[in-house]
């Protein structure tokens, strides 16, 4: 886990290094905010992905939106959509569908970890948003470089060889399981509420079994399916069913 964790993220960096604007490079102290959690949730999403189940481990992350929801109200003052909440009550159904259907393969442990990696997912997305004004890149490839150099000392004692297509692999996930898609991420989240970003990520937990179908034909458990329904069921009525007025929560 610890080993994933850190290389994914040196990876990530490595790639996005070509791609940053130095003339927007700017340093404030939000941004070792944003490094701090961002690290906090790769990391302990990483080991919990090794100590329970992968469904529980990707959707507890996703319990971020709870969070973010939360913080989002209180710390950034952000109006709440009552479309939004009939979405979060949804999403919150979906996952806790998921997860308690599948806890025979699951670890106290790990599910505890997990829990944190949601926690650590709700700074990230606070942060991207509270440091909008930031180059997306420089934001996203900082966050990655030192959350690997933070875990770099624990892992290199660790001595574990890799084989060259263990690397690759790897690599091939820090850029585009964690790189690009954090860049994109961080772009977006400028641009909406804190609110519709959280419930928009949650498409990533419900799309990332059906492209292993699609690509290996493993197969879909009905938890997976009622719970991404439960949630995409929220989104449809977010964006196109609802259409009430924004209500006021301060």
């Amino acid at each position: 886990g610890w080993l994933l964790a850190c290389y994914r993220s040196l990876f990530a960096s490595l790639a996005l290094l070509p791609m940053v604007s130095w003339r927007r490079v700017r340093w404030r102290p939000g941004l070792l905010v944003s490094a701090a959690t961002f690290t906090a949730m790769n990391t302990s999403y990483v080991i919990g992905l090794t100590r329970t189940s992968a469904a529980a481990a990707t959707f507890l992350q996703y319990t971020s939106t709870v969070w973010v929801f939360l913080f989002g109200w209180l710390a950034l003052k952000e109006r709440v959509h009552r479309g939004n909440v009939v979405a979060l009550l949804c999403a919150v159904s979906g996952i806790m569908w998921i997860v308690l259907a599948e806890r025979d393969q699951q670890r106290a442990d790990g599910n505890l970890f997990a829990l944190g990696s949601g926690i650590g997912f709700a700074g990230v997305v606070l942060s991207l948003r509270w440091l909008r004004d930031e180059d997306s890149t420089w934001l996203t490839f900082l966050n990655h470089l030192i959350s690997g150099l933070v875990l770099l000392p624990i892992v290199l004692p660790r001595g574990v060889e890799l084989q060259p297509l263990q690397w690759l692999l790897i690599a091939l996930l820090g850029i585009f399981q964690m790189g690009l898609p954090y860049v994109l991420a961080a772009r977006g989240v400028a641009l909406v509420t804190v609110q519709e970003a959280a419930l928009i990520l949650l498409l990533e937990p419900i799309l990332n079994p059906i492209w292993v179908w699609l690509c290996w034909g493993e197969h879909v458990g009905w938890p997976t399916l009622i719970g991404g329904g439960l949630i995409l069921g929220g989104l449809a009525v977010r964006y196109a069913a609802w259409k009430g007025p924004e209500v006021v929560t301060d």
